[in-house]
């Protein structure tokens, strides 16, 4: 793994914990310069990487990001679209604000990173973004996920969107679809759904287990390894397609 990114500058979002952090560090460990954002700041602690505090649901925020990478690199070559989150319910336990919520931290947060960092790399021809979807999307229908995976469908279509619009100007787009990975968030959504539903914390957990066919949940480190390969020279003829991280859940 040593220097598989060496001379590169990444910037992952969500980096405090889960999937997210676990890339930064695997980036850092290939010799990556890292910039790790997160909206809590405080969960950035550890990371061999530049930190800073960040909410993707503001242009201001990226744009100010932006001046500064844009002072101390010049450009980012790897951008990793990772913040996101899980409403619980079906389309009758779905508001407007849940609906709007949702779209905006999982697809628009996406659409403003890409449009604010890709100038850079059309200038230098050369990048890689990498978007974390899911294995809920239009991929897979699972029931308590309505407006989840209308999102995650929606960022693998702007995926192939972009992928496409700059194939032949150095810039390549995949998706990274995760199956059930163990993370602090997953635990969260286990404890509501025990509180909503009277059930224990093992019931629930279960539940999830059962629904990956390897018999087990996946550990973040194991999408860290495919972003590492996306993110690298070795996928270089690798662009615009859904990668499944997933434990056979898509089966």
């Amino acid at each position: 793994m040593s220097n598989r990114l060496a001379g590169k500058v990444a910037l992952v979002t969500a980096a405090g914990q889960g999937i997210g952090r676990a890339i930064a560090q695997i980036f850092a460990d290939a010799g990556a310069a890292v910039i790790a954002t997160d909206l809590d700041r405080g969960k950035l602690d550890g990371l061999r990487a530049k930190l800073h505090k960040l909410d993707v649901r503001s242009q201001d925020d990226i744009d100010a990001l932006g001046k500064q990478i844009a002072r101390e690199f010049s450009s980012l070559d790897v951008l990793v679209n990772c913040a996101g989150y899980v409403h619980q319910g079906s389309v009758l336990d779905c508001t407007d604000e849940d609906w709007d919520f949702s779209f905006d931290l999982n697809v628009k947060s996406m659409h403003r990173m890409i449009k604010t960092f890709l100038p850079a790399m059309l200038e230098k021809k050369t990048g890689s973004i990498l978007n974390i979807a899911s294995a809920v999307s239009s991929i897979r229908g699972v029931p308590n996920r309505y407006v989840y995976g209308a999102t995650k469908a929606a960022v693998i279509g702007l995926t192939k969107a972009v992928a496409a619009d700059f194939i032949q100007q150095g810039i390549r787009c995949n998706a990274i679809c995760p199956g059930t990975i163990e993370s602090p968030s997953l635990y969260e959504r286990i404890t509501a759904v025990s509180q909503d539903t009277g059930r224990p914390l093992d019931a629930v957990r279960n539940d999830f287990v059962a629904r990956q066919p390897m018999g087990r949940l996946g550990r973040p480190e194991e999408v860290a390894w495919l972003a590492l390969f996306l993110a690298s020279d070795e996928a270089s003829y690798i662009t615009g397609h859904v990668h499944l991280v997933d434990g056979g859940m898509a089966l």
